[in-house]
């Protein structure tokens, strides 16, 4: 007799950031031959990439309408959607899913649910249906963490994101943390620190900090799946077993093989974009870019935008016009025109992976120099951007990305790391075992 196929239930917080990544790795385990419920909101569903049509016998888009919460306004389903101080009502809206949740589950069960750490209330809502049926008492929570390994090792344990007894001032976030076995640089800018502590610490009008909401999530699920890698983070990644207590799972940095600049995928309005990068020397472009959800104030793009000119390098920006803001108040006057001939700005949303996977970006990440309140100025824009592009004092450092490239853009390294998540949820799920992350890399 045939086996029965694995059935997983995928529901990720409300943000691209995290949508997006749960969706890579839901489209990997379908090509696997696991059945994929992926849940989200309406309008969020019909933002995300399409699926492709070799999965869709594989995955499903499962719609939970998001309910009327106050303060949050129509249409606002992802945290895009929002200024920061408002994200706290989309939080509250989550919560009230429980219940469609719960009706999904029972109506449908699945082998294993893998969710993020808003929702911290899953653990209890599948303990309970636990209590109300034989017939699923092998269903596993996992829990999916999109952000880095050294981001989650600075946060710290359970108790700790809990309670914050280690750390009670802006102070304590500025430097790495004292938990951590071996030297490390990983710490908070004070603008960034004062947020931190204030998220961690203070609950929302969802009655619960974002502390609280991490602490529970995992002290509810069976296991930890990472999105990241031994071979870029293996330190960070080991010291996760111990502060958390439970098998951690990396599941690989999820990337995705770029469209080729000719793909029909493409939207036409990016073809004169693509033609523009096919004239450039190689490694020869900064890209500038900041993701779908920072919204920057107008003054520091503006500030931005002196600095991309003064660098004088060749660059493409993709930039995020805010609501209720034209063209016009957005960027210096006569910027466009001075800039003609050796960058593009390009307002809204970017096939990001395929413009950085162009041959003639050559800008890589690096951190700049900032004021106590997280402002910076033209000049440390131009400078920083001249530093890592052409000035050979930095050779190193472009050395060292080059590098990254090679665990980044491989692909079967990555798709090991599928098989062996696969292959550690089978034997979980059929005896509970609690394997280590140094047993997990041996798989």
């Amino acid at each position: 007799m045939a086996s029965k196929q694995c059935y997983i239930m995928v529901f990720p917080w409300l943000a691209f950031g995290h949508m997006i990544p749960f969706l890579e790795l839901s489209k990997k385990l379908a090509k696997k031959g696991i059945r994929i419920s992926f849940i989200s909101t309406p309008r969020n569903i019909q933002r995300l990439p399409s699926i492709p049509p070799n999965l869709a016998g594989n995955i499903k888009f499962v719609q939970l309408p998001l309910p009327s919460v106050h303060g949050l306004l129509e249409n606002c389903e992802a945290s895009i959607d929002l200024q920061q101080g408002k994200i706290q009502y989309l939080k509250k809206a989550c919560d009230v899913l429980q219940a469609p949740f719960e009706k999904l589950v029972h109506k449908d069960p699945p082998d294993l649910i893998l969710f993020d750490f808003i929702q911290c209330w899953v653990p209890e809502t599948i303990k309970m249906e636990k209590q109300s049926t034989l017939a699923k008492l092998l269903l596993n929570l996992v829990c999916l963490l999109a952000y880095s390994a050294s981001t989650l090792c600075f946060l710290g344990q359970p108790d700790e994101l809990k309670f914050l007894q280690k750390r009670t001032k802006i102070e304590d976030f500025v430097v790495p943390p004292k938990w951590l076995p071996f030297p490390s640089m990983v710490s908070q800018r004070p603008d960034q620190a004062a947020q931190m502590l204030r998220k961690l610490k203070f609950p929302d009008i969802s009655g619960m900090s974002s502390g609280q909401s991490w602490a529970a999530t995992l002290e509810g699920c069976d296991y930890v799946a990472v999105r990241s890698c031994m071979e870029f983070e293996g330190a960070f990644l080991g010291c996760h077993e111990e502060l958390y207590q439970k098998p951690i799972l990396p599941v690989g940095l999820l990337p995705r093989s770029p469209v080729k600049n000719s793909d029909s995928h493409i939207d036409p309005n990016w073809c004169s974009t693509f033609h523009w990068l096919d004239k450039q020397g190689p490694k020869s472009v900064v890209f500038v870019g900041f993701g779908n959800e920072y919204k920057m104030p107008i003054e520091q793009v503006r500030e931005l935008a002196y600095g991309v000119e003064l660098s004088e390098l060749p660059f493409i920006w993709i930039l995020r016009k805010p609501e209720g803001v034209g063209s016009s108040e957005l960027l210096p006057d006569g910027f466009l025109a001075r800039i003609s001939n050796r960058g593009m700005v390009c307002l809204g949303w970017s096939p990001q992976l395929e413009n950085l996977a162009h041959p003639a970006i050559g800008g890589i990440g690096f951190e700049i120099q900032r004021n106590k309140d997280g402002s910076f100025n033209q000049d440390v824009v131009a400078k920083s951007m001249r530093l890592v592009m052409v000035d050979k004092e930095e050779e190193p450092l472009r050395l060292k990305a080059a590098q990254m490239k090679t665990i980044f853009g491989n692909q079967n390294l990555h798709e090991n790391y599928i098989n062996d998540f696969i292959h550690y949820m089978g034997i979980y799920q059929q005896k509970g075992h609690q394997m280590p992350i140094k047993d997990a890399e041996k798989l």
